[in-house]
């Protein structure tokens, strides 16, 4: 801090006081944030008086007073530091986690408070007032701490300036707090009786409108009510809650275990176990792994924390072992200073060890599912106050939330109170705690509980019984549903003999239930009610153990479709597929340039095609022509449309063009170069229709001169316009077609040229060779289909494989190029090219004598095709355009050496992982086998070590899982022969022992617990 002393800081304006108060739109809230933080603080007992005050504002003081562990001087000056909070700890049951409450809710009630505090020998007192600083015109917050010795009353002094200060703290709580005189204020000491505790005194209230305070003393003088209590959040009184009203009725569910007394106005507060005091109570175990905000971030921030703290305890450790090595063994001073910089290394090492383990946990719990227990039951006592409790930590979050069914406000459902208790890794509560910070999983919360709530109504059986015979059976006589219930003699001992009374003893506060005796009906119960006072004789002892709440336990069923409901979604399935067919009718798809709508082109694209046609180079490929309007139909059933290009020109090639419009100028492929540029042939090459092609290449270029043309992306190549098709009659396009056929029928291919037309090949087919570059695409090979079909044995990954010659190139200059297809995997992306003479190739020796004969057979055949072939050459020089395209050198597919060392690096990295124990290599000769040795590595005989080994391993451990569980089995066996023999020794001693003499659970070491207590505090 040293460093940074002089930068600027944040600095806290009083008016904050009052913002940070606004988040409690609910006021009893506020009031609970006080019953937490005696809660947090291990009081058994807590009371909330009023005090008049006539000269204050609001007319009187509110006073909580506990008996917790109370706060030394500087635990109470923590208190004034925003955020800051020792209760958050890794599965903290403690309900405060901000560091804000005390604040929040003091202010929201009040603008003025004062605190005090006693703990062992210290006695200390806070004073925050808003009053103050608006008299003195003070926007910095001061807070004066004073701190006096319990014994002696006497202020902590230990210098000059700290008595100065002192006196100036206690001039200003005397003018401006309650108390006026030092021996009032020193009287406040005393109503704190035991060694520890904590006052809280809040005064000068807010106040209405009207001028009344927002809190009523008057109208119950055992209780604090609300004056307004439907206006924070604007509800109207459709249903009478009287939690929203009476703070005695909130304070008795705002635990789910309530482990504290707690006294409103003098008067102790009946507090409820919920599940206790409902009908026919029902338990739900629900389990998702939906919930992990809340756990992603806590883990995230562990592991935050652990990093940070292993920078510093880095850092201390070289600190330390720089301070050694500077100082060394001079001086004593030294060595002392060496010690305090190791003893510093050691704690923040520590420290870092302890948040990496808390970090390591909480990402472990990640991938833990997390699991609820939703409990529902029947609220016959009122009816119309149904919906779901939501807690968190055991501290009421949410009440009567309606879930499911009861949202559609039917009688469905109605009733019904659930309660779950959601910890802090599931769901975060705001800071206020009255509601979820992540309002989504929330939701996700709520709707799991209604699928739950529905089970819960169809377990009970209540629909089938009658929900209006239900309720009259208990009393509910009226048709309105907010009526109360009957309080006839009759249905009165029906709905308590359904709900029997449980009340929580004032000395151990264990939970008692009290069997059912018409006496108890419309009696209260006493205030102070200790155990000895139970009529049920087995539970009329504090050392007695207590009754454990008995609730069964449901189960979610998924429901099942009946047959008339699968028929239902059946039939709605073909009635969606009937209309998506019928849209799909109406869409007529264009397959061939007949199908187009003919229309007659407007003036400017018949001028505009006038002008391109006049400007257009000799030469070079003829243009696309865009139609500049098209009909809808026609649009949206175009198909696509693939461009290649060749040499200067950029022919574009339609997939779905019918083979009889080939012959357009649009579509025509100059030569077999843009199929030397695809994977591989579709289908055999076509001269004659290629021959076509050119044809009307030259009688085009002899119309018009030609442009150069323009690549046109897939998505955006035209279809040809009305106006080319009009320049072409029907009769010569006929003609084409049968000259094109009759040529296929005479000419063969020339070897080792391949054309490619519009419906040989399409985009989609051609896809490039994932393992090798195909040499066919280089410009100077020719294929040599002779070879094909050839059995060879291929080497490949350290082994031979047999396959098959289905493709071979022949190049000039250079090795012929075979196609293996593997007989082991004929998947196409599996096949590889080797050379014709390639040392990881060789041919079989069946296969040989047939290459002879074949090779004999193919020196005829050549000189027939020859001559046939050179009669088609006089014919085409004839009557094609001569192109003039460039050529382009081989591409041959080189290995990057790099890439070779990657890979061998990667399977060394492997082996190394995977080494079996018994493998004859270790780590360091696996890491230097070159790339030779790592091809002939036998891969299949170290998997083989490696399973041998894992399997052994496992074998152990389910050995020695085994022997664990014999070991614990016996001394189960054992640990209940002692319980029952602990029993038998118990009550021969005292007979009055109520305890089967064959129990052997926990409940022995309950009552063994319970002895050696009394014993002790006995003697």
């Amino acid at each position: 801090m040293e460093a940074y002393k002089g930068l600027s800081r944040a600095q806290l304006d009083i008016k904050y006081l009052h913002t940070n108060s606004t988040t409690h739109e609910f006021l009893f809230g506020a009031l609970a944030e006080l019953l937490d933080n005696a809660r947090d603080a291990g009081a058994t007992r807590i009371e909330l008086n009023t005090i008049e005050r006539e000269d204050l504002r609001g007319g009187f003081m509110l006073c909580f007073l506990d008996d917790g562990e109370g706060m030394d001087p500087g635990e109470a000056a923590s208190i004034i530091t925003f955020g800051k909070s020792s209760k958050r700890a890794l599965d903290s049951l403690m309900i405060g986690q901000y560091g804000n409450g005390l604040k929040s809710g003091s202010m929201r009630i009040s603008k003025d408070l004062i605190l005090f505090t006693k703990k062992a020998d210290t006695m200390s007192s806070l004073f925050i007032s808003r009053s103050f600083h608006e008299d003195e015109n003070i926007e910095e917050v001061i807070v004066p701490i004073p701190s006096f010795d319990s014994s002696t009353k006497q202020p902590l002094l230990q210098s000059e300036i700290e008595r100065i200060k002192h006196q100036q703290e206690m001039d200003l709580i005397l003018k401006y707090s309650p108390f006026h005189t030092e021996r009032d204020f020193m009287s406040q000491f005393d109503k704190i009786t035991g060694e520890s505790g904590t006052l809280v005194i809040l005064y000068n209230l807010k106040i209405l409108d009207n001028g009344e305070p927002e809190l009523d003393v008057k109208s119950n003088p055992k209780d604090i009510l609300m004056a307004n209590p439907y206006h924070a959040d604007g509800e109207t009184e459709d249903r009478d809650y009287m939690e929203r009203k009476s703070f005695r009725a909130y304070s008795a569910v705002l635990y789910v275990e309530p482990k504290m007394k707690v006294y409103i106005r003098g008067h102790k507060v009946q507090t409820k176990r919920l599940p206790n005091s409902l009908y026919k109570p029902r338990m739900y175990k629900y389990t998702s792994s939906r919930f992990r905000t809340r756990s992603e971030n806590e883990a995230a921030k562990a592991m935050q924390e652990a990093k940070y703290a292993l920078e510093k305890a880095k850092e201390a450790e070289q600190k330390a072992k720089g301070v050694d090595n500077k100082l060394g063994q001079l001086s004593k001073d030294a060595r002392a200073k060496v010690r305090q910089a190791q003893v510093e290394a050691a704690e923040l090492r520590k420290d870092a060890n302890l948040k990496k383990q808390i970090a390591d946990k909480k990402q472990k719990s990640l991938k833990e599912p997390k699991t609820l227990s939703f409990i529902f039951g029947m609220n016959i006592e009122n009816r119309q106050c149904d919906g779901v409790f939501v807690y968190n930590c055991n501290r009421l979050i949410k009440m009567y939330e309606r879930v499911g069914p009861q949202l559609e406000g039917g009688v469905n459902c109605s009733g019904v109170l659930g309660i779950v208790d959601v910890p802090y890794l599931v769901l975060e509560p705001t800071h206020n705690k009255q509601d979820f910070a992540d309002a989504k999983e929330y939701r996700h919360l709520l709707r799991a509980m209604g699928e739950h709530l529905v089970q819960y109504w169809k377990d009970i059986g209540i629909a089938q019984q009658g929900v209006t015979k239900f309720w009259e059976n208990f009393g509910y006589v009226s048709q309105a549903w907010k009526d109360p219930p009957s309080t006839d003699a009759k249905y009165l001992r029906k709905r308590t003999m359904q709900i029997p009374i449980t009340i929580q003893c004032d000395n151990c506060l264990k939970w008692r239930v009290l069997p059912f005796s018409a006496s108890n009906l419309n009696k209260e119960m006493p205030e102070y009610w200790v155990c000895s006072m139970n009529p049920d004789h087995s539970h009329n002892r504090c050392t007695i153990a207590e009754q454990k709440c008995n609730v069964p336990i449901g189960t979610l069923k998924k429901e099942s479709k009946t047959a008339e409901d699968k028929k239902k979604d059946l039939m709605e399935g073909i009635r969606k597929n009937q209309e998506k067919l019928q849209k799909l009718e109406k869409t007529s798809t264009v397959t061939s340039r007949n199908h187009l709508p003919v229309r007659e082109p407007s003036p400017e694209i018949q001028h505009s095609t006038r002008r391109s046609s006049e400007t257009r180079p000799v030469g070079k490929a003829a243009p696309v022509v865009t139609r500049t309007e098209r009909s809808s139909s026609v649009s949206s059933s175009r198909e696509k449309v693939i461009s290649r290009p060749v040499g200067k020109a950029s022919p574009v090639v339609n997939s779905s063009r019918n083979r009889s419009y080939s012959s357009t100028p649009t579509h025509t492929t100059v030569s077999n170069q843009s199929h030397r540029r695809s994977s591989t042939p579709a289908r055999k090459p076509d001269t004659s229709s290629t021959k076509v092609k050119h044809t009307h290449v030259t009688e085009a270029s002899k119309k018009a001169p030609t442009q150069k043309r323009k690549i046109i992306p897939p998505s955006e190549s035209p279809v040809p316009s009305d106006s080319e098709s009009d320049d072409i009659p029907t009769k010569k396009k006929k003609s084409d077609d049968e000259k094109s056929e009759s040529e296929k029928s005479k000419t063969k291919p020339k070897k080792g040229k391949e054309l490619s037309s519009a419906e040989d090949t399409s985009a989609d087919e051609l896809e490039p060779m994932e393992t090798e570059t195909d040499p066919s695409v280089s410009s100077d090979v020719e294929e040599n289909n002779e070879d094909c079909g050839t059995k060879v044995e291929a080497f490949a990954s350290g082994t031979w494989y047999t396959g098959e010659v289905v493709k071979v190139t022949v190049r000039q200059g250079l090795p012929n190029k075979w196609k293996i297809k593997f007989d082991r995997n004929p998947k196409d992306k599996y096949d590889k090219w080797y050379d014709q003479n390639s040392k990881h190739l060789k041919i079989k020796q069946e296969t040989k004598k047939a290459m002879v004969v074949a090779q004999e057979v193919t020196v005829e055949s050549d000189a027939k095709e020859e001559k046939n072939e050179a009669k088609v050459n006089d014919v085409k020089e004839k009557e094609e355009t001569k192109v003039d395209i460039p050529e382009v050198e081989p591409q041959t597919s080189k290995s990057d050496p790099t890439e070779v060392d990657k890979l061998a690096q990667g399977y060394r990295s492997c082996l190394r992982y995977f080494l079996p124990p018994s493998w004859t290599m270790n780590q360091d000769e696996v890491n230097n086998l070159t790339v030779g040795d790592l091809c002939n590595f036998p891969l299949d005989d170290f998997l083989d070590h490696y399973e041998k080994g894992l399997r052994k391993l496992v074998g152990t451990y389910q050995s020695q899982a085994e022997s664990k569980a014999k070991e614990s089995e016996e001394a189960k066996s054992k640990l209940s022969g002692v319980r029952k023999m602990i029993v038998k020794l118990l009550k021969s001693i005292n007979e009055e022992i109520d305890i089967d003499a064959q129990a052997d659970g926990d409940e022995v070491d309950e009552l063994l617990a319970a002895c050696v207590s009394q014993a002790v505090q006995g003697e």
